[in-house]
């Protein structure tokens, strides 16, 4: 990655100001890229924002925004025309290539210099004209972040190598999916520049009666094809995307599930489904066809003004379609 490396610092370097941006609904992967690229804008004397328009944020992010407040320059995309220069502006998106999953898709029009570091698979919804730094292959985007700042010989404090590394567990399940030697390194090079493992689980605590709530999905669960468990949640009950994310985690430890999918509302309105794999059951493609994006280890999508047992519906009628395929 080293060439794309190079030319994503002359942009970053060639810039005025440097706008920074990942998915809607952010988790640790997301926000911890998007907090490694802002240091290494800031590194080159960059004036720099991150643009976060969530209303509502998971447990982990909440730590860290509320903590980093006031250190980092945050804005609502709303605001950006206070801080566009005439030229020279440069959006990078962090954790997605999907236009319809940005935390503001007008904020793609606006700025036309673009940059995208992911990890996820590209569709017919991917961002076109930009410069890509795109590796399948990567954990993360924290991982790739971290390669980046070693290439830099950045030094970044102990508190943003936590950071950093949380997105990188967050998104192999401690380590337990797609990890190789190149994670653990990037780990450990974290962990060199004062990264705290103990400080990263203080990041991933849970609610106890969020966990509650969660084990009363564990009781809902139906296998498809052997290889594929299911479950749904009561309409009356409210999740974090991140309460769906473990239970589909955790649904994989079980004997013969290679993917897992479990629905459940995310607001009055919403239906969030998280999906997961141990990357032998092509969720990604599920994924596309269904509206949603990520790659073959894990993924979501959200459903506006449709119910549970629509999305299920939805969901099993394209299981179907592609097992036949």
């Amino acid at each position: 990655m080293k060439e794309e490396f190079k030319k994503i610092i002359k942009k970053i370097s060639s810039c005025k100001t440097c706008f920074i941006m990942a998915h809607e609904n952010l988790d640790l992967d997301a926000l911890g890229s998007s907090i490694g690229i802002y240091l290494i804008a800031k590194s080159r004397n960059k004036k720099a924002y991150i643009i976060i328009d969530d209303k509502t944020h998971e447990l982990g992010v909440e730590k860290i925004l509320r903590e980093q407040e006031g250190c980092i320059n945050i804005i609502k995309s709303d605001k950006i025309n206070d801080y566009l220069e005439k030229n020279k502006n440069l959006l990078i998106i962090l954790d997605t290539n999907k236009k319809n999953l940005v935390q503001s898709k007008k904020v793609l029009d606006i700025i036309s210099d673009k940059i995208i570091i992911d990890h996820h698979e590209t569709g017919k919804e991917s961002i076109k004209n930009a410069l890509i730094l795109n590796d399948t292959t990567t954990s993360s985007t924290c991982q790739i972040i971290t390669e980046f700042i070693e290439y830099l010989k950045l030094d970044i404090s102990s508190t943003y190598a936590t950071i950093i590394l949380s997105g990188i567990v967050l998104d192999t399940n401690n380590f337990t999916l797609k990890t190789s030697s190149d994670t653990f390194y990037a780990a450990h090079y974290l962990t060199s520049m004062g990264g705290s493992a103990k400080k990263v689980q203080y990041l991933l605590k849970q609610d106890l009666d969020e966990y509650n709530e969660r084990q009363k999905l564990m009781t809902n669960i139906e296998t498809i094809n052997n290889k594929v468990a299911l479950t749904k949640a009561s309409s009356y009950t409210f999740f974090r995307r991140e309460d769906l994310a473990r239970v589909a985690d955790t649904l994989l430890f079980f004997n013969n599930i290679e993917a897992s999918f479990v629905i459940g509302k995310i607001s009055k309105e919403i239906v969030g489904v998280s999906v997961r794999s141990l990357g032998n059951y092509e969720i990604d493609s599920i994924l596309t066809e269904i509206g949603g994006g990520g790659d073959k280890y894990n993924g979501a999508a959200i459903f506006k003004n449709k119910t549970i047992n629509e999305v299920e519906k939805l969901i099993k009628k394209v299981i179907k379609e592609k097992r036949e395929e």
